[in-house]
Order: C-alpha cells, then structure tokens, then sequence
C-alpha cells in the first residue's frame, strides 16, 4: 500500500501562533505538569535559539530567556486540531491516521485522480498552507520510510518509488530512529541508517534482541506496520479553551476564527456545508451561553460563517468572563457548490447571503421562506411559502440513481400548467384572504377606481383579463378573470373579479 506522511514542523507551536498573530516571531513554550514540575513540551524557533529545549523546567527556560511566554499544553486539544487537519484532507485521500503529536498518515491510493504522488504532495501542503501551517510530505510504500524521510528530509514533497526505501533512507542521521535502539548503534560507531542496513541480521539480532531487530528492518526498507484509517466523528464539534477567562469580544473573536477555519476545513473535506449551527460559550466560574446561527444556504466558507459570529456574539452581554469557546454543527447538507451567473461577482453573493443569515438568526426562521409547488390549479394556491431547507438531491445524468430513476412512491405529483404566449406574472406577496374592493367601473367592465379600507385609489393602468376556472368536482369551485391593476398611492396589484357575484377582489401585491 502506498501511504503519505504528512509533518507539521512543531504543529502545537504554529497552532498557537496561527490562534494567536501578534505571537510570530516571539519566544514562546508550551508547557506540561511532569510529576508536578511545569517542564516544556514544545518550543519556538526563537526559544529554540536561545537554548531552550523539550523537557527542560520552565523555571530553567526562563533563566535562559527573560521574555519567555508560556502556555499550557494541552494533549485533547492538541489531539482534536491534529484530527480536524487530517478531516480536512479528506478531499485528496479516503483516510488518515494520526501520529501525535504533529504528524498523520494518508492513504495515497487515490493519488492517480490528481495527477500523481508528488502532485498529490503539492496538494496536500496547499491545504496546509491554506490554514496557516508549514508542512514536509513524504510519499513511500512503508510507514517508517515515509514518517523519517518527512521528518528528517530536506525536501518539500519527496516521493520514494517501490523498493526504494533503503536507497532514500541511507544518508539520513541514526538519530532518526527515535527509539532506544539508536543508542545501542550509535555505542558501535555508526552514524547514518545506511550504515545499520548495512549490518548482517543475525548479528544485530543477537546482540540487541527483537527491538534491534526491528529497528534494522526498517532500515533496509522493510516494514509491515498497518495502516488503520481513523474514524470519523459523526458529530462535528470543536473547541478552544481560552488562555484566560475574557471579559471583552477581542479574544473571543481570535477563538470563533480558529475553530470556524478548522470547521470550514473539515467540512470541505467530508464535502459537507454547515445549515445550521451553535456556538456555546463557557463562563467562568460556571454558566454557558448558547446561541444558534441559522444559514440562508448552506455553506463550507470559514469567512462567512465568522462574519456571521460575530454579527451574533459581538452584542452579547454576558455577565461572567468566557473561558471557553465551542462550536457545533446542527445541520449539515451535501456541499453542491454554487453556479454563478455571467458577470456575477462572489463578494456580491457572499454579502447577500450574509444579509440573508443575519435576518433569518436575528428574525426567526420564518423571516426567510422558500415558494414550494403544489399540485393545485387555483392561481393563488400553487404555490405556499415554506421555511428554508437544503435543497434536495437533484435528479439528473449527475445523481446517484440516473435521469432515468423513478420518483419516490411518497412523492406528491406536480402539474404545471403552461400558457399560450409569455408565461403570467403572479405576485411576490399574497393575502392570507382576498379583500373585497368596492369599485367604481364603467358601463363595460371597466375598473376606474376602488375604495380599501375607507380609501379611493384611482386605476391608473390595468392589463387583463386572465380568465381561469376549475375545481367543479370540490365544494368550492371557482370561475374568475385576474387582471394586474396598478393603483395610485398602492402600487401595482392582482385583482380578480369573482364570476359567481361579479365583485373585485384584492388577492396580492407585486414588489
């Protein structure tokens, strides 16, 4: 099997500074309790440069670095970021596995869709670099191969060919071993892994036992190490605990961007976009604050999402500072993407829809509707207004089940009647029952004025008649002619005169 090695260089380090901008350059630490002692777990470039290493006290590092920043290293968190980097990927390969606490497997199987090993390298580190990380990729046929060489390589995007293993792994440091064997290799001088390959088994075998062994085997390209695909959560939540309880939106906004970049990535991946969201926010000492983010349509798009969190979190008013910071998804539909129109521009679609979020969160989900179709021939009752929902599976040459694949037996049948000529104009907004009109018409039929609620609007144009009737076989049957009536001081509306008394009815006003 032909498996990735994914390296990000320190990737607890590049996290926080990612989470946190105004960090880069600085010296930092991340730091563990280690029986009872706070000792380092990771350091940064610059904390590196002035001596500071892993396992040292942060009492120690300090003395060497006066400016010293520390922070908590926490293993779930750490753990979780790992698992939503790899979920992200998951538009590129069926599966990963996690080596904590910076690096994951791929499998690469599919690297022949995208061109290529090394293009499928090339792609994996975009993703990367699009959230923020700097990252080494190794493509190989064994495990350790394409752990040590991503680790321990010099370049980007390497690819070993089949076989090639023990070639690509010669020049590189006996450090690279990372376990106690390189100890015991190192006591007989030799220097590079090339140099252990070189090594008779037996001999190796019987001086350091199964461990020695092992070690030796992988050396020479051998490595039988399976690859289990880690399972993917059903729920998509994720979190980030505050280095402090914040009584301001600032830090909370640097939180709500992280996880809505991880989110956005991991829904990408899974080829899923968000419908309805919630975030929870922790107080501290106790308490949390919910709020729910309800989407005009669905989207995969970390920016939007966090213009629409802070337009819902910045005017909170809590009263206990926030420790922590979560987000989960509610409701998700299948990622379709979106097809704009010639001359359209994306910035515009995506403020719309950002329009169209905040009025459905701050209104209620009956603030924005969908027309659906009905099967009824009565003009006004074809179609109702109904709350959005993701639309449905399309039928066509690009659905599972075929152009040709049968309706769902539950499916209601829908008839569209089409007319003769240019199709009819029906109005934006209905009234939930038509309003008689007392109406001033001429010795013709013809309308000049109406009064509505105490009030004379003269007709001003009127375009007409749309003469429909049906239903006989029910007990409202109906016969009627529509006509468009644009009134002065109302606008233009659709007016029908009822052919059982002959009077006019308001039915709907156009926008």
């Amino acid at each position: 099997m032909r498996r990735g090695y994914l390296h990000v260089t320190r990737f607890p380090v590049q996290r926080k500074v990612i989470e946190s901008p105004a960090l880069a350059g600085q010296p930092l630490v991340l730091v563990e309790e280690v029986r009872g002692q706070r000792r380092v777990a990771f350091a940064s470039t610059r904390a590196l440069k002035a001596g500071v290493r892993t396992g040292m006290t942060l009492t120690a590092a300090t003395a060497l670095e006066p400016e010293l920043r520390n922070f908590p290293y926490r293993l779930r968190d750490e753990a979780q970021a790992l698992a939503a980097m790899g979920e992200s990927l998951l538009g590129l390969c069926p599966g990963f596995q996690r080596d904590s606490p910076d690096g994951l497997w791929f499998d690469a199987s599919a690297a022949h869709l995208v061109g290529g090993e090394r293009e499928l390298g090339a792609r994996v580190l975009e993703v990367c670099g699009e959230q923020g990380y700097r990252a080494h990729v190794t493509v190989a046929s064994e495990a350790f191969t394409s752990r040590v060489l991503a680790r321990y390589g010099s370049q980007r995007v390497a690819v070993v060919p089949e076989g090639q293993g023990a070639r690509a792994l010669a020049p590189l440091p006996l450090g690279a071993l990372e376990d106690s064997a390189a100890k015991a290799f190192s006591v007989l001088g030799l220097s590079t892994l090339g140099e252990v390959a070189a090594l008779p088994a037996g001999a190796v075998t019987a001086r350091g036992g199964a461990g020695a062994a092992r070690a030796h085997a992988r050396c020479r390209g051998v490595d039988d190490t399976p690859f289990t695909p880690e399972p993917l959560e059903e729920a998509l939540e994720d979190r980030v605990v505050l280095d402090a309880p914040a009584d301001t939106f600032e830090p909370v906004q640097f939180a709500l961007k992280t996880l809505l970049d991880r989110m956005g990535a991991r829904l990408s991946g899974r080829q899923r976009a968000a419908v309805r969201l919630t975030f929870v926010l922790r107080l501290d000492p106790t308490g949390e604050a919910q709020v729910p983010l309800l989407l005009a349509r669905p989207t995969a798009q970390a920016k939007l999402l966090l213009d629409l969190a802070r337009h819902r979190l910045g005017e909170l008013r809590l009263e206990r500072p926030v420790a922590e910071v979560s987000v989960r998804v509610d409701a998700h539909d299948e990622d379709l993407g979106q097809q704009l129109a010639l001359g359209d521009a994306p910035e515009g679609d995506a403020a719309l829809e950002g329009v169209l979020s905040r009025l459905a969160t701050t209104l209620g989900e009956g603030a924005l509707f969908a027309a659906s179709l009905e099967a009824v021939h009565r003009p006004e009752s074809a179609h109702t207004p109904r709350a959005f929902h993701p639309p449905e599976a399309r039928r066509g040459l690009l659905s599972p089940s075929g152009p040709l694949a049968p309706a769902p037996e539950s499916a209601a049948p829908i008839t569209v009647w089409r007319e003769a000529g240019a199709a009819r104009e029906r109005p934006s907004r209905l009234l939930a029952q038509p309003a008689r009109l007392d109406a001033e018409v001429t010795a013709s039929g013809e309308m000049l004025a109406a009064r509505l609620a105490g009030r004379r609007h003269r007709v001003t144009a009127m375009a007409g008649p749309e003469r429909l009737g049906g239903e006989w076989w029910t007990d409202t049957p109906y016969q009627r002619d529509y006509y468009r009536v644009h009134f002065e001081g109302l606008g233009p509306a659709w007016v029908y005169r009822d052919g059982r008394d002959g009077d006019f009815y308001l039915q709907g006003l156009f926008d």
